[in-house]
């Protein structure tokens, strides 16, 4: 077991942040040089750090807190991001990314895998939190567009933050403690957390802020952007829901159809990306839900492998981006003669995340497939697996679909570069991954000894009462992949014209302006509403004070001339000769605030 003393020296979060901030101040080069190895050294921690190793501190006044905590899975999701961390540094740096974007960028890795170590809520909410202003962040730096978007994206995430904050305060108040336990606690915790994590994994009506943020800032940022918050995020929800939650699983069935649909009519490509994100999470969070050993190991699989070929596809079209300014699908075609090593990336995430034999995508969906269909006894539950099953042929049709326009179509009317060295080498080593995870005998055993509730290539079920073992590439498995495929390439054929021309907008997007006119709308009438209250209080102080200045001009006033009292009151000098007010008649804004909550407060008292 290794000393307490020497983890604190591990901490992986804080190796990151130390290369966060001399990325500041080196050379542009060293910086990055430093940032890559802090991350591959997060990798090394979460591979060779013994189970259950864990620091205990005092944090905020609590003891017993745990910071740094590993298991079966802050050791696979550690993996997973220090991993893709590692080369996604050397693709910002080749991808001629700023000091300032890339320390940006560190910080935020550093939050999201400090989330993803943490053993406690109470260190979780404040990671969570510092992962989402270090994420806009990210987002900002590149300014334009991105600026508004990144706004809209920081109120999501602060909505996010404030619920899983609610939810973790009624937890501590509910149980006593802040350990993960066996869940968040029932009732109230448990709604604001599936509300608040619910938005960071992009439940239906809460996704908007991917597809709205992710197309916005540069094609390197959007490569972290993509991996660090959902993933973190959705093993947080099994943390708080590791029993079997059939609202999380339908949930999660319906996002992979409704991402992988809404992906197909997009022509912006890193929109298309982010659909898939949503329709991605939905395979994660539907074996959550399920509960299962298989379902839960098929999820913290799905989760690792989205990590490392959805960052390659947003690698790859970022590429795209680079060399031809282009980000509409449709405009492209022909390159693959022009950037053969890109597309060759491409092929490479294309191919994991449709679930193709031999590749890593195909282990892990196939096993949430399985448990959604009974596989090994369990319960069926059939509407869901075809749910999963409508995503899945959703997934071959959007990634035929981009792969198609933006390599196939067409002669290509331009002359471009491929990628650059530092493109090439986070490309291939991902893909790379991506291959020899997924290989008959070689790569996916030693992939799925990695999950939890697995020992070698056996399903742990009933604390270790019995087990299975897998078979991933049985005949019925690759039969059912290849049936996938016939349907997505016939049905491609046939609705590829009328497809090009369809742009129809997500309707959940309607939250953008109603969130804007409901804000603009509500600051205005808070505003008047202060002008109002301050013009009538203002006035009638003054009107006091002159009052008791000049009392016998007031009772004239009162008695002889009624009418005109008021208007002479204005044109009158006041008995003091004039001298200014010594009586301060207005306010600040937050002193009539913090007056206006104390009375809110006091009535709300009041009427419970």
């Amino acid at each position: 077991m290794i000393e307490t003393e020497l983890l604190t020296y591990a901490y992986p979060p804080f190796i990151v942040l130390a290369a966060a901030l001399l990325m500041l101040v080196l050379p542009r080069r060293l910086g990055y040089a430093i940032g890559t190895l802090s991350l591959a050294a997060v990798t090394a921690i979460a591979f060779f750090v013994p189970e259950g190793t864990h620091l205990t501190t005092e944090f905020l006044g609590f003891t017993e807190i745990q910071p740094f905590f590993v298991d079966d899975f802050s050791r696979l999701v550690g993996l997973g991001l220090g991993f893709l961390g590692t080369f996604a540094v050397i693709y910002a740096y080749s991808s001629e990314a700023s000091r300032t974007m890339g320390s940006y960028a560190l910080i935020y890795v550093a939050s999201a895998i400090g989330t993803a170590f943490t053993g406690d809520w109470l260190v979780l909410v404040f990671m969570w939190e510092l992962m989402a202003v270090t994420s806009t962040f990210v987002v900002w730096n590149y300014g334009g567009d991105a600026v508004r978007s990144g706004y809209r994206y920081a109120i999501a995430h602060g909505i996010a933050g404030n619920l899983v904050l609610l939810a973790v305060a009624a937890h501590y108040a509910a149980v006593g403690n802040f350990a993960y336990g066996s869940g968040i606690a029932s009732g109230l915790p448990a709604m604001f957390a599936t509300l608040g994590m619910g938005i960071n994994v992009a439940f239906i009506g809460f996704h908007t802020w991917l597809p709205d943020t992710y197309p916005k800032p540069h094609f390197a940022a959007s490569v972290f952007l993509s991996v660090f918050t959902t993933k973190t995020s959705a093993l947080i929800f099994y943390r708080a829901f590791p029993e079997t939650n059939l609202f999380l699983a339908y949930m999660g069935g319906l996002m992979a159809v409704y991402g992988a649909g809404f992906a197909l009519l997009q022509h912006d490509m890193r929109a298309l990306l982010s659909y898939h994100i949503q329709a991605q999470l939905g395979y994660i969070v539907a074996g959550i839900g399920l509960g299962s050993a298989l379902g839960v190991a098929g999820a913290m699989g799905h989760l690792f492998n989205n990590i490392l070929y959805k960052s390659l596809l947003f690698m790859a079209v970022g590429v795209v981006i680079y060399r031809t300014g282009e980000n509409d699908l449709y405009k492209l075609g022909g390159l693959w003669k022009e950037m053969p090593i890109t597309a060759i990336g491409y092929l490479l995430g294309a191919l994991s995340i449709t679930a193709v034999p031999g590749f890593s995508g195909f282990i892990s969906k196939g096993m949430v497939l399985d448990a959604a269909s009974g596989y090994f006894g369990g319960p069926k539950y059939e509407a869901l697996y075809w749910l999963l099953f409508i995503g899945a042929v959703g997934t071959f049709l959007s990634f035929i679909k981009l792969g198609y326009y933006v390599f196939l179509h067409g002669p290509s009317d331009r002359e471009v570069d491929d990628a650059r060295p530092g493109q090439t080498v986070a490309m291939l080593s991902v893909g790379g991954a991506c291959l020899a995870l997924g290989l008959p005998e070689i790569g996916w055993p030693f992939f799925t000894n990695l999950l939890p509730f697995i020992d070698g290539t056996s399903v742990i079920v009933g604390g270790g009462a019995e087990s299975h073992h897998l078979h991933p590439y049985s005949p019925g498995h690759v039969q059912d992949a290849v049936i996938l495929f016939a349907i997505a390439a016939v049905a491609f054929v046939l609705i590829r014209k009328p497809l090009s021309k369809l742009d129809l907008g997500d309707p959940a997007m309607i939250v953008n302006p109603i969130g804007y006119y409901t804000g603009r709308g509500s600051m205005l009438a808070v505003t008047e509403t202060y002008r109002a209250v301050d013009s009538v209080a203002v006035g009638l102080v003054r009107r006091v004070y002159w009052i008791g200045n000049n009392p016998v001009l007031a009772v004239d006033a009162v008695f002889r001339r009624l009418p005109n009292w008021v208007v002479e009151l204005e044109e009158r000098q006041p008995a003091d000769g004039g001298r200014p007010s010594t009586i301060h008649l207005r306010a600040s804004i937050g002193f009539t605030i913090l007056v206006l909550t104390a009375i809110l407060t006091i009535l709300l008292l009041l009427l419970v």
